[in-house]
């Protein structure tokens, strides 16, 4: 008599076999943690899609990483509908990098934030708006029109943040928002056999996040508040997100894992 794990265990799609390449999509993947992911799954012989806002930065990372780049805007359905010309009919991982802190350096045109009449409020409601469509709705965007072409066994990772659990006004408030809503693509993308889980990073050096808005005071503060004593780097994050991609991360879904030097802890 076959046992019910044996049962189970045949019902399960199975994993790619080691070596064997896959078309990978990398949003925001011009600079920074995104660019690092794609020079990761490249230099394994995967092919490489990255994306972004920007020409400049997509064609210096496709130099260097051997990755095609495609200038696209994934807050904008028709763009997304356009990039979708450019990609194979089965895309094997699926990596929500595009985002950021929308405040800094937000110019603002309506009176201060913290007004309590119209053109206050509408300056609040337009910056938060813009941290929920550049976090947020971009990943759902993205992952809802690739759905169909996600490859059986595949994987789709989002960029998280911990601000999403020490808090971050709007921004901290849509990273949270992407966590919950993983949960439930999840098991949506479950029966597939496709996995679906965040990275949150802490602090990452070498990156465009803070712009200039990083003081050596702030910058040292949160260096100290990590358990190693160490900002991380953009390989640290392209590593955990390749294993999630990998064999060895067929059974992790529906999960946050974080990369933040102990910055803060799970239980």
């Amino acid at each position: 008599m076959t046992s019910a794990p044996a049962a189970q265990a045949s019902q399960a799609p199975a994993a790619r076999t080691s070596g064997t390449p896959r078309h990978v999509l990398v949003t925001g993947g011009g600079t920074g943690i995104g660019r690092a992911i794609a020079a990761r799954f490249a230099s394994r012989g995967d092919t490489v899609t990255v994306t972004g806002r920007r020409a400049a930065p997509l064609e210096a990372a496709a130099k260097e990483t051997g990755a095609e780049p495609v200038v696209c805007d994934h807050t904008d359905p028709e763009q997304l509908a356009a990039l979708l010309e450019r990609l194979p009919e089965r895309v094997g991982v699926l990596v929500n990098n595009a985002g950021g802190q929308t405040d800094f350096g937000a110019p603002d045109e309506d009176g201060e934030a913290g007004e309590g009449g119209a053109s206050g409020l509408a300056s609040y409601a337009r910056r938060f708006r813009a941290n929920l469509e550049a976090n947020l709705i971009t990943a759902a965007l993205t992952t809802h029109a690739l759905t169909d072409r996600l490859a059986e066994g595949g994987a789709v990772i989002h960029l998280g943040s911990i601000a999403a659990d020490k808090g971050n006004g709007a921004y901290g408030a849509a990273k949270a928002g992407l966590a919950a809503w993983n949960v439930g693509l999840a098991r949506e993308l479950g029966v597939r056999g496709i996995t679906a889980n965040v990275v949150s990073p802490g602090y990452i050096a070498e990156t465009e996040f803070f712009g200039d808005a990083l003081t050596g005071e702030r910058r040292n503060q949160l260096v100290a508040d990590t358990a190693l004593k160490r900002a991380g780097v953009p390989e640290d994050v392209a590593e955990t997100v390749a294993f999630l991609a990998s064999e060895g991360g067929r059974h992790i879904t529906g999960q946050v894992i974080a990369v933040n030097g102990g910055a803060h802890s799970t239980r």
